[in-house]
């Protein structure tokens, strides 16, 4: 694709951005902008004055766009796109719908809204004759481009994922490492290759390990990006709490393959996640993505496998990827494909197929809040995520993760328990509540 010809805009005025939250997506957002000159991001939010101000110096623009902590406000510059990067579910979707209704078009880093409300937002920006898209730079984008890339080829995608976000290294002395964790005399050698291609046995064995060590294998984060992938291509998870497996990246082929190939998969069609092992020496798949396709003629594939690529050991099987995740640096990409060809890089019309949602692994209390305790990652002491088909929204039904967490339980509940409706008591004030019932009438009609 030649990306000179595809977004050529000779003669018309440029891009103007509203950028809402500088974090790390944010701030690497503001740096690769001043190199284009297509884009100008006229104004910045974030509700911390001194973080915008130390991202747009870092960023060198030579016009610093305005800094305000409230993108409502009557009196700000005009603009095209927004970008929202709050990272915060009720702020991204109170945000987002306010650009819609200004006909702007809405670029969603927040997945943390996309998971809930992102269907409903995607259909009022198509009645308001604008986009609303996934970011490309994110995995979600990344791998809904990928799987349709894949499908406009003929390519049978029959799973698909990415990887989590750090790497497990392991040393040569059999050291594994998760960020700067390390857990000695592992074990994790002798399990560096799988010989009898049982590869459920062999994943079992090193998630043993990992165990061992209590380095953690699956993250709300994964779960969230994955279901906004689900909800945009209609690839599912094959359970609940996904597979999550260990895996060298020249594994791929052979493990997300159907049980009856030695694999690990009940069913085709699904997303998962992979949590990369690689020796210190080696190239990580730095949070990129992938997919595993059918390989439907032989000497094609063994063409392909002499060029590198990585097939199954019993043919059946490829893994095609992507090999980067790289934040802001790519957004760029969206906001020119929404302003120029009017179209998303994410997906075209996501469905509400699919909900993250939580399972207690603890007894809680009545009155306790289900309060995040790891902010990075959004999780809560106590719950683990899942996705499972959506429901229509009743008392019975199983909340979806952001509105549950923040809130308090309205009653006691077991460990093993998923948290429906009716035990939390939900903010029914709130936009993201609100525009999850548009969505529920809209989608049950």
């Amino acid at each position: 694709m030649n990306y000179h010809g595809l977004f050529r805009n000779e003669g018309l005025p440029q891009i103007r951005v509203a950028l809402v939250g500088v974090g790390d997506f944010g701030a690497t957002l503001l740096d690769q902008a001043r190199n284009i000159e297509k884009i100008d991001i006229t104004v910045i939010c974030d509700k911390d004055e001194q973080r915008m101000r130390d991202a747009v110096r870092d960023s060198g623009m030579a016009s610093p766009p305005m800094m305000v902590t409230d993108i409502t406000a009557d009196d700000l510059p005009g603009f095209d796109v927004l970008v929202e990067a709050t990272g915060q579910p009720e702020a991204a979707a109170t945000i987002a719908e306010w650009a819609i209704g200004k006909g702007c078009h809405v670029v969603m880093a927040s997945k943390e809204a996309g998971i809930v409300v992102g269907p409903i937002l995607s259909r009022m920006a198509k009645q308001k004759g604008v986009v609303y898209t996934e970011v490309e730079g994110d995995q979600p984008s990344l791998l809904i481009g990928l799987n349709s890339w894949a499908e406009t080829l003929g390519l049978e995608v029959l799973a698909a994922g990415k990887s989590s976000e750090y790497d497990f290294v392991l040393e040569e002395d059999d050291t594994l490492c998760w960020l700067e964790n390390r857990h000695r005399n592992s074990g994790m050698m002798d399990l560096w290759h799988c010989r009898d291609g049982d590869w459920q046995n062999h994943v079992a064995r090193r998630n043993a390990v990992v165990a061992e060590a209590q380095f953690p294998t699956r993250t709300v984060a994964d779960f969230c990006e994955l279901g906004v992938v689900a909800n945009g291509t209609g690839l599912t998870p094959d359970r609940a709490a996904l597979h999550a497996p260990l895996l060298r990246p020249v594994e791929l082929a052979d493990v997300f393959q159907s049980r009856s190939d030695g694999g690990l998969l009940a069913n085709t069609g699904i997303i998962d996640v992979f949590n990369c092992l690689r020796r210190a020496d080696e190239m990580s798949f730095a949070g990129g993505v992938f997919v595993i396709v059918r390989c439907d003629n032989a000497k094609t594939w063994n063409l392909l496998r002499g060029k590198g690529h990585v097939v199954a050991r019993n043919t059946k099987t490829a893994m095609l990827f992507i090999g980067q995740h790289t934040l802001g640096v790519e957004a760029p990409m969206s906001i020119l494909s929404a302003a120029l060809l009017k179209l998303p890089t994410g997906a075209a019309a996501p469905e509400p197929r699919i909900d993250l949602v939580a399972r207690t692994t603890r007894d809680f209390k009545q009155g306790e809040i289900l309060q995040i305790t790891d902010p990075h990652h959004h999780a809560v002491a106590g719950l683990e995520p899942e996705l499972i088909p959506a429901e229509r929204d009743h008392a019975d039904t199983p909340v979806p993760y952001y509105i549950a967490t923040g809130r308090a339980l309205l009653m006691d509940v077991k460990k093993g328990t998923v948290l429906t409706w009716g035990m939390v008591d939900t903010d029914q004030a709130s936009r993201l509540y609100q525009l999850r019932q548009q969505q529920n009438a809209w989608w049950h009609q």
